[in-house]
This record gives C-alpha cells, structure tokens and sequence, in this order.
C-alpha cells in the first residue's frame, strides 16, 4: 500500500482539522490530558466484552470513531459500509496499531447481540468494534468526542450526531475529524495523518 498518497489524500479530506505535532517536552504529558478530557467509563462491546473506554481502548492507540445506530434506515449504512472499505485499506494495522469503534446512539435498543448481528451482516472484521452501555455513559463519551450540538433542541435529534468520523492518536494527543462518507482513500489518509511514524512529505520530526 502507497502509505504516502493516502496521508496526501487525508490532508485533502474535507473538515479535516488537526492539532499540531507536541513537542517532545509535551509527549511526556499528552497521555495525562487525554485521560482528563475522555471519559474512561464503562461500555460493552459486540463481542460481549466490558471495557472502560479510556483505559481500554483509547490510552496509547490510534482510533478512529463514528456514532450510528443499527435500524437507521439513513446514513449510518451507507457510512458502516464505507468505513468496512477503510478497514480493508488498513489492512493488518486494523487491531494492531490502529483500531476502529462505532458508538451506538440509541443503547436502550442496540444491545450486544442487536450489534453483533449489525457487525456480521456488514462484514466487520476483528479490530473494530462496536459498542453499547448506559444512556449516562455514552453521552458522556458523545460530548467528550465532540458529537453534540451546543442548542438542546437541536441535540435531541440524533440523526445530527452521525456523518462524521473521530480520528485520534491519543499517545501524540492529535485529533482530527473528517466526514465518514469521504472517499475511503481520504479517511485512510487522515487517520495515517495523524499517526507520527508517518509524517507529511518535508515535514521533519520535533523528536
């Protein structure tokens, strides 16, 4: 895989906004603010498993999030679809050093099994999860992501929190967004963006 056309690409993905690269001074701290500002509480995974969110799959990784819920009729197929053509570009890394989590929006109806069987029937493969848990929990996650709207009335209407994809390297504290309906070669490239083995072409490394 041509890595370097991906990040290329990824620097061309619409609403792409990332922070800037940490100096090394500010490596040594990058874990402990993305501890305070994530919330490390407890979901289920598709696969059965209870997990602190922070802890467990944030802390260190490379990630790259998207809210959807199951019987969305609307976009969220279309997006699941999409980002199983980005697990394929990623290949091997997907589980390894790169890994990808679906929240669902509506927990009170996505349990275990009603993700799972979504998993199966979008042929998700191992490195990618998706997720459920208290209503409490995953609002907490949802405005720590970013996937709210500041008017209330706006915020209720779930359909708005869908659309786009959280891409993050937590043990760098680089973040980005990008839509998860772009082309599956730009979300590559702005998840590669933001992974500090890569760098842009001319860029030269602080550390």
């Amino acid at each position: 895989m041509n890595y370097r056309r991906h990040v290329l690409a990824g620097l061309g993905a619409a609403s792409l906004c990332a922070v800037g690269l940490p100096t090394a001074a500010a490596n040594s701290t990058a874990k402990t603010r993305g501890a305070r500002r994530i919330p490390n509480v407890e979901l289920k995974t598709h696969t059965g498993a209870t997990v602190n969110f922070y802890d467990d799959l944030v802390r260190g990784k490379i990630v790259a999030i998207n809210m959807m819920y199951a019987d969305c009729d609307g976009i969220c197929p279309t997006m699941t679809y999409n980002l199983a053509r980005v697990q394929e570009r990623l290949g091997q890394r997907v589980g390894k050093d790169i890994f990808m989590y679906s929240i669902t929006i509506r927990p009170e109806i996505d349990t275990v099994q009603h993700l799972a069987e979504y998993a199966d029937m979008h042929g998700v493969n191992p490195g990618w999860l998706f997720l459920t848990g208290s209503r409490k929990n995953i609002d907490l996650v949802r405005y720590a992501l970013g996937f709210y709207d500041p008017d209330p009335s706006v915020d209720k209407q779930i359909n708005r929190h869908t659309g786009m994809v959280r891409i993050g390297n937590d043990a760098y504290d680089r973040w980005a967004m990008t839509p998860a309906l772009a082309r599956p070669e730009q979300i590559v490239g702005a998840i590669l963006h933001v992974d500090r083995k890569l760098p842009p072409s001319g860029v030269r490394r602080l550390a």
